[in-house]
């Protein structure tokens, strides 16, 4: 990433199914008993991802940061919140089947709260770099915890130390949420399998939309390089649709010519231009195309991260009043409002691929500072229709789909 190899069109998929997979292990395999420890589980799994680049929120690692890991751990989340506020057990319920003696549930309940700190270091995974510690650490919370959150002796392999940082331990939950309930594992579990599937059918099912987007005739605009355009485009070549796309290279990395490339081996008639020449060339064009590294929603906000350059692209096209249409999954939906404005989600990258370092030698150069940024932040009013993979929507909607994929109190989670 720093060294200047960064190439767009980089699928943010595996990474997403990749989390996914990693929350099915994980949550399948730990050992908790309600809502809140299955939460402060999942908030420290967020906040390690975010400390390694997981781009949880604004604080995000200093690498490529990518949201949608943060994304996908959210959706986790909701699916957890729901499943215990859609059916919360009583105290009640809880004293008349616990099955060991008197006020057996309300017990239960207090003891699993005040020991919170405890199951969360019991349970939270640790880097390699804490192999070495973690067996002194577990006969340390052996010896002082008591038996709350605790993993039995056949189960080691299941213990994780606690990372280095757990604010997310002084979160506080409703009264429900300590309750035991044996049924949300399976369901959680559901919905992880669920989100799963759904992203394993995720370009199928923004492909299915393609010819209500492109029609015959049509010449369009697109940038760089996209995994997820690429599919679009082919998908309706596919089902006999004749169209002209104009691929802008996206200097300095050029993935527009990987881009062009692929298309016109598909049969697609396809012409590579400067991006200094998007301007000049926006009048004969009928749609433009853009990928997404992630949508931003917050309130009424719909604006993209996309690839360095994009937002030139989008400039372009308001001014010569051409539709922009946005091609991306639902799990680049990224709950965050961008306050830095072009600085949001970004990294500075090597200049390398700018300027040879062996010019720098010249005494002019030497007093110019480079900017090599990743991405660019599109606003919401040069957009005029997201395409996810359960419809199109227009930026002004989008942030009503925040209540069907994350809870509001989740939005910070991993900041």
């Amino acid at each position: 990433m720093r060294s200047g190899t960064y190439r767009y069109g980089t699928e943010r998929l595996p990474a997403a199914a990749r989390t996914a997979d990693l929350l099915r292990s994980i949550v399948g395999a730990t050992r908790w008993t309600n809502a809140a420890q299955l939460l402060t589980l999942l908030r420290g799994i967020g906040n390690e991802l975010a400390g390694i680049g997981g781009g949880g929120g604004n604080g995000g690692g200093s690498g490529n940061r990518d949201p949608a890991i943060g994304n996908v751990i959210r959706r986790v989340m909701y699916a957890a919140r729901d499943e215990a506020d859609r059916a919360p057990v009583d105290d009640d319920d809880d004293d008349g089947g616990g099955g060991g003696g008197g006020g057996g549930g309300t017990k239960n309940s207090s003891s699993t709260r005040g020991g919170g700190e405890s199951f969360l270091s019991s349970m939270l995974w640790a880097h390699p770099r804490q192999t070495a510690v973690g067996a002194s650490h577990h006969r340390r919370m052996r010896s002082g915890s008591g038996s709350v959150g605790m993993i039995s002796e056949s189960s080691e392999h299941h213990h994780y130390p606690p990372p280095s940082t757990t604010t997310s331990s002084t979160q506080v939950y409703p009264p429900h949420y300590y309750a035991r309930r044996d049924d949300l594992r399976p369901s959680v579990m559901e919905a992880i399998q669920e989100m799963i599937s759904e992203l394993e059918d995720l370009h199928k099912n923004i492909n299915e939309q393609a010819l209500q987007h492109i029609h015959n005739g049509e010449i369009i605009l697109t940038y760089a390089l996209s995994r997820t355009v690429e599919l679009f485009l082919k998908a309706a070549a596919a089902k006999k649709r004749k169209f002209q796309v104009i691929v802008c290279e996206g200097s300095p990395h050029f993935g527009g010519h990987v881009m062009a490339r692929s298309l016109a081996e598909a049969g697609i008639d396809t012409t590579v231009i400067h991006d200094a020449a998007t301007f000049a060339i926006m009048a004969r064009v009928n749609k433009v195309l853009l990928p997404a590294h992630a949508v931003l929603v917050s309130l009424a906000n719909g604006g993209l991260i996309a690839p360095s350059g994009s937002n030139m692209v989008a400039l372009a096209a308001k001014q010569n009043s051409v539709p922009v249409v946005t091609v991306a999954g639902m799990f680049k939906l990224c709950p965050m409002y961008p306050h830095e404005g072009q600085d949001t989600l970004n990294d500075l990258i090597s200049p390398s691929t700018v300027i040879d370092y062996r010019l720098m030698g010249d005494p002019v150069l030497s007093e110019v500072e480079f900017a090599n940024p990743v991405h660019d932040y599109i606003p919401p009013q040069l957009i005029d229709l997201i395409v996810t993979n359960i419809g199109g929507f227009q930026p002004s909607y989008i942030y009503r789909l925040l209540a069907e994929c994350y809870h509001s109190d989740d939005w910070e989670a991993f900041e």
